[in-house]
């Protein structure tokens, strides 16, 4: 007598009641696999994105605000700065690395960055195919830019003002691809990268001079550099003296603003997670509303089901196998519905990150993290929980009483 196929048989007999528990504990379990896989994705692209910078300085305005501008690039810059005020920043005996960022146009959604070879560095960018920018107008471009834009060396391409619209397109000037990143896994396999002097370029008004008139190229370039802005610096510090000492002095002593990566993406997790807690709590009410109405289920099941189970005993079928298939109904049914919630929450974070704006903020349903190993394991726990009194029900069973009824 196989306890297994007897328990299979039973949750057949009732589909619609199986078929209702099943997309309860699904529906909850979809819940918390969306919760845990978006969670865990956006914490861990915090932490890469942000784990070898110190701090980032740029126009006063929201910290907040700054940091998924210049780090995750998933929001508008406060504002440029001097660079005359950037480079003495850069020499500060407190700063060991100074890169810095200049913002401002896109390429079909995807960020144009300007910026120096103290980024490669800070990113530790290896190169696919092709090699690294090294003129004005020459990008290289992140591996998902290249496949998504269907770039490749030698390819070139026109900007276009803003950070996200395609509109406003500098026809003038083009750049040339000259090099495709290696995978990176993180926010650079999403940007398009050239030097801070192309970024000046696109921006240039044509100066016109009278014909005959004699101008000095050097000082105008000169008196052009003085003026020059970027939109913001990345900095690595010197020692742990500088934590304390260089914020406090750029807020103070400049009219320049400092955000710290660490607490800002702190607080941006923090408000996260006080939604990702409500929809976590309404997830595991889900789960036991589904675990009671196994329960339920189970318990009536046993009342019918009781003559049965003592023709079964006189059959020779010992109380253990009793117990055994009652708890085999109650487990088939969570984890079943387990699984199915599993797979439904992974399609649906890949459905949402399909539809996501930001490139850089993607969310993929594609990824298997170790910790859904919980959620099934509290599907099994479900299981024997909504099953366990209905099991011992009929493992306490008069036989004698129940056939003296019938």
């Amino acid at each position: 007598m196989n306890a297994l196929k007897i328990s299979w048989k039973s949750i057949q007999f009732k589909p619609l009641s199986s078929a209702l528990n099943i997309l309860l504990i699904a529906f909850g379990t979809g819940i918390l696999t969306i919760l845990l896989l978006a969670s865990t994705q956006i914490e861990d692209k915090l932490n890469n994105n942000s784990k070898d910078i110190d701090l980032v300085v740029g126009a006063k305005g929201s910290p907040l605000q700054l940091i998924l501008s210049s780090i995750y690039y998933i929001d508008f810059p406060t504002g440029n700065i001097p660079l005359k005020e950037a480079n003495e920043l850069s020499k500060n005996p407190f700063v060991k690395r100074a890169v810095p960022l200049a913002l401002g146009d896109n390429y079909n959604g995807v960020r144009i960055v300007g910026t120096d070879s103290n980024y490669i560095s800070l990113y530790d960018l290896k190169i696919q195919t092709g090699k690294f920018w090294s003129a004005d107008l020459e990008a290289t471009i992140g591996e998902n830019v290249a496949k998504e834009q269907n770039l490749k060396v030698g390819d070139k391409f026109n900007g276009a003002h803003g950070l996200t619209e395609n509109k406003d397109v500098h026809k003038e000037n083009t750049y040339t691809v000259t090099g495709i990143l290696a995978h990176q896994g993180n926010v650079t396999d999403n940007l398009i990268l050239t030097n801070i002097a192309s970024v000046w370029k696109m921006h240039e008004e044509a100066h016109e001079h009278a014909d005959g008139e004699i101008h000095d190229e050097a000082k105008e370039e000169s008196a052009a550099m003085q003026n020059r802005e970027i939109t913001s610096l990345l900095i690595q510090y010197r020692s742990p003296m500088s934590v304390a000492m260089f914020p406090r002095m750029v807020n103070q002593m400049t009219s320049l603003q400092s955000a710290s990566p660490a607490m800002e993406s702190t607080r941006l997790f923090s408000l996260i997670g006080v939604g990702v807690d409500t929809l976590q709590y309404f997830a595991v009410l889900i789960m036991l509303i589904a675990a009671i109405s196994v329960f339920v289920n189970l318990y009536n099941s046993l009342k019918e089901r009781s003559y049965d189970l003592a023709i079964m005993r006189t059959l020779g079928a010992s109380k253990i196998k009793l117990f055994m298939i009652i708890i085999l109904e109650g487990l088939i049914l969570t984890i079943v519905g387990t699984i199915v919630g599993l797979a439904l929450g992974h399609f649906a974070l890949q459905l949402i990150g399909h539809y996501q704006e930001s490139s850089q903020a993607k969310l993929t349903g594609m990824i298997f993290i170790t910790n859904e190993i919980y959620i099934l394991l509290a599907g099994l726990g479900i299981g024997i929980f909504a099953s366990i009194i209905p099991a011992l029900q009929a493992y306490r069973s008069n036989i004698s009483k129940i056939l003296a009824k019938n």
